[in-house]
């Protein structure tokens, strides 16, 4: 009885140092087994490990590609326009050794704090050997590989692998942002002056050009228009010189009625002149037939 009342403790205890001396990896971390801080085993692929109870310790990364994102970082590029700068990274452990010789026992928080300092070094390294119209160009890529290549010399060290860096925002700093509109502004209202001005330096010569071109017009067509009256009064005197010859006393007849019919024109018109007038001469040498010459009987 007294024996099997040692048994059993010394089963528990065998049972626990057993299952103590068990650790799970799972597909999503990185292991590292410790003996008085110093690493004894590296364990990357998932499953079981082993470690002696008591003495070792079990140590979980995260082995999953991580994110970091930067604090508002201001630069200078090389035209001194300064800007803000937001940036983003994905990095990994690649060296658990490394990583844990280099970040202490802080883990992942202190490599993030490190990975900060390398990333705002390469960002400042980069955009300020370029102009900033540059940054905000196609050339942005490119910049992003260079401070992505820049960062991961420097974090080789700690056992990461940078793998992307990209810029996430890009502006200038709220105190110039207001000074940029103004400006941005001042140049829109000067082009837009500059625009109206030419645009009424046009609109005058075309006026000018039309006015000039309606004073010729109108002068060729009252040129014309004296050519047709001349030739035509030259045809109407030809015309009246032609029936003058052929017979001047008709001729003198018609002129004589267009003369009546011009001075009678008219209910006001009144005429006053010599009854022997030559005004006269057909109406006087008009004669009524024999029958009507007479006054009618009553």
């Amino acid at each position: 009885m007294a024996r099997s009342a040692l048994i059993l403790p010394i089963l528990g205890v065998v049972a626990a140092a057993a299952l103590s001396s068990i650790f799970i990896v799972d597909e999503r971390e990185k292991v590292l087994v410790l003996q008085f801080g110093q690493v004894r085993q590296v364990k990357e692929a998932p499953g079981l490990g082993f470690k002696v109870p008591l003495i070792q310790e079990v140590v979980r990364y995260d082995g999953r590609v991580l994110g970091l994102a930067t604090q508002p970082l201001e630069v200078t590029p090389l035209d001194d326009r300064r800007l803000v700068v937001d940036a983003f990274a994905r990095w990994r452990i690649v060296n658990l050794i490394e990583f844990r010789e280099s970040v202490g026992t802080e883990g992942v928080r202190a490599a993030q704090v490190r990975l900060d300092r390398i990333l705002n070094a390469a960002i400042r390294e980069v955009l300020g050997a370029v102009p900033s119209n540059r940054v905000l160009s196609e050339d942005r890529t490119a910049l992003m590989n260079q401070i992505r290549d820049r960062a991961r010399r420097e974090a080789a060290s700690l056992g990461i692998d940078i793998i992307d860096v990209r810029l996430t925002r890009t502006d200038l700093p709220e105190q110039n942002l207001a000074a940029t509109f103004a400006r941005m502004r001042a140049e829109r209202e000067r082009e837009a002056a500059d625009e109206i001005a030419r645009g009424n330096e046009a609109a005058q010569r075309v006026r000018a050009s039309a006015d000039r071109t309606v004073v010729e017009l109108t002068s060729e067509a009252r040129k014309n228009a004296e050519v047709v009256r001349g030739e035509a009064d030259a045809a109407r005197n030809a015309i009246y010189a032609e029936a003058f010859g052929r017979d001047p006393e008709f001729f003198a007849f018609t002129r004589s009625l267009t003369s009546y019919e011009r001075a009678l024109r008219g209910g006001n018109s009144s005429i006053v002149m010599q009854p022997d007038s030559q005004f006269f001469d057909y109406l006087r040498s008009f004669e009524l037939p024999a029958d009507r010459s007479t006054a009618p009987a009553n």
